[in-house]
């Protein structure tokens, strides 16, 4: 390894998996790490394989962009983008085709970088969109990176939570059936939830005070009782013992007129009861800068808000910001981590 300054000691190292070879993953990394001033913050370590960076570099023209191969982590070079060779095979890269190949390479550089960084060899990862359905295997049997990852760091649970910079959003039910989310909705479930936010929002943005807001379930929260029972037998009784414990947490507020009237740029975070309640209206307003994060997990992940695209994949029409904006939050995350712990 070269011979470190005090300033590359400080600068997080980061994995990046290389997602499924066939979707944009490859090339929304390419664009997002062309510009080397982030070099300046972040060391980056691609794992994949040089062979599929190299592809798309050709492919897209990106002759300028140059990085270092390795296959052990005490060869990284901290001045340049790094390539953690998970094989050697030479594989068939087939853009905008789901396929089983797509789904094998991209569960071995997710397990060698979920190795390296529960390892403590990284201060972070960033995944690239696998394709949920050809990655599934004996070794994956989850619905996504979110559940795989929470597994292997041995939690019982953690948060979604989609990031931008103008507000955050989390999620109490997950990737789960819409018939199955009015059964799983409990004060349990929600409460383990939302301490998971308030926790985050402190350890890793910095915030001394978190301000929440609560989503309800129903179509205009319930309407008091009169379209549903779970805010008024649930959730607001939840809610009222935050607040009784000094806790800033409002709530539930029905969610088209809480996101319609801008009331979400008022809280640090809003925890929604299910995917589609949080993730369409963050989607809407910060699709290409929107970053998910994993939170409550002992090792930082962030990732893209977008999946493998396979309708535009190696045609040069990807956007890298959400990619950009995931390598920073990491970068933030794993700083102020350092800094709460001191």
């Amino acid at each position: 390894m070269e011979k470190e300054s005090k300033k590359t000691k400080k600068k997080p190292v980061v994995g990046i998996t290389i997602g499924d070879m066939n979707g944009i993953g490859p090339e929304v990394i390419i664009k997002a790490l062309e510009n080397t001033k982030i070099l300046n913050q972040i060391t980056p370590v691609i794992y994949g394989s040089s062979k599929i960076v190299s592809y798309y570099r050709k492919a897209f023209d990106k002759n300028n962009f140059n990085f270092n191969q390795i296959k052990d982590l005490k060869d990284i070079h901290h001045k340049k983008v790094n390539v953690f060779n998970c094989w050697d095979e030479i594989v068939d890269i087939n853009p905008g085709e789901e396929n089983a190949t797509g789904g094998k390479y991209a569960f071995i550089a997710l397990e060698q970088a979920t190795r390296d960084v529960t390892s403590g060899h990284l201060d972070a990862i960033v995944t690239a969109p696998i394709n949920k359905h050809n990655i599934q295997s004996d070794n994956f049997d989850f619905p996504g990176h979110t559940e795989y990852l929470t597994d292997i760091v041995g939690k019982k649970d953690s948060l979604m939570f989609l990031v931008s910079d103008s507000f955050r959003v989390g999620v109490v039910t997950g990737h789960i059936p819409l018939k199955e989310v009015a059964e799983s909705i409990t004060a349990e479930k929600i409460q383990m939830k939302l301490d998971l936010m308030i926790k985050s929002l402190k350890k890793d943005f910095g915030i001394v005070k978190p301000k929440v807001a609560v989503l309800g379930l129903n179509p205009h929260a319930g309407e008091e009782g009169l379209l549903g029972q779970e805010e008024n037998e649930i959730i607001k009784p939840l809610i009222d013992s935050y607040k009784s414990k000094g806790q800033i947490v409002h709530g539930p507020f029905p969610s088209d007129g809480f996101f319609g009237a801008g009331t979400h740029f008022k809280y640090d975070g809003v925890l929604a009861m299910y995917h589609d309640q949080g993730l369409i209206p963050f989607k809407s307003l910060a699709f290409d800068s929107g970053v998910n994060f994993t939170a409550g997990l002992p090792i930082v992940r962030t990732s893209p808000d977008h999946g493998t695209a396979y309708s535009i994949a190696g045609k040069d029409q990807a956007n890298e910001n959400s990619m950009r904006q995931a390598l920073y939050l990491a970068m933030d995350i794993a700083n102020h981590r350092r800094e709460y712990q001191d």
